[in-house]
């Protein structure tokens, strides 16, 4: 299972990330675009994600993905670090860091890692 540090590490492992703060905690941006903060308990990550795929997420393992009030309107979702593999916590970092990331870097990754557009699976795929 995650840990604070296995985020860092998979989160800095993206292209062009940054990490910093917001709302005073650690948090990781992609050309200074928001796809991952660490809450103030230290344990849950917030990500982005598709609204959809959120209800996916959350329905399939609630007790790795959750909402709060604040995050019902926002497409994010929050993840237990301590429930979540790291195998899947990678996954659900790199769609979150798509989603932030411009086009042009996402192409790029894909090159990269020989990934092509219609083969993206979301975390939803992970999960279900």
């Amino acid at each position: 299972m995650a840990d604070v540090t296995t985020l860092r590490r998979l989160a800095l492992a993206l292209p062009d990330v940054e990490e910093g703060t917001a709302y005073g905690t650690p948090a990781w941006r992609v050309r200074k675009k928001l796809f991952a903060r660490l809450r103030d308990d230290q344990e849950t990550v917030a990500v982005r994600v598709d609204r959809g795929e959120r209800e996916l997420l959350i329905g399939a393992e609630p007790d790795v993905f959750f909402i709060t009030d604040h995050y019902r309107a926002y497409a994010w979702v929050l993840v237990r670090l301590a429930a979540i593999p790291e195998d899947e916590l990678a996954e659900v970092l790199e769609d979150s860091w798509r989603r932030a990331a411009p086009k042009r870097l996402v192409r790029a990754r894909d090159e990269q890692t020989g990934r092509s557009a219609a083969g993206r699976g979301g975390a939803a795929g992970a999960a279900g």
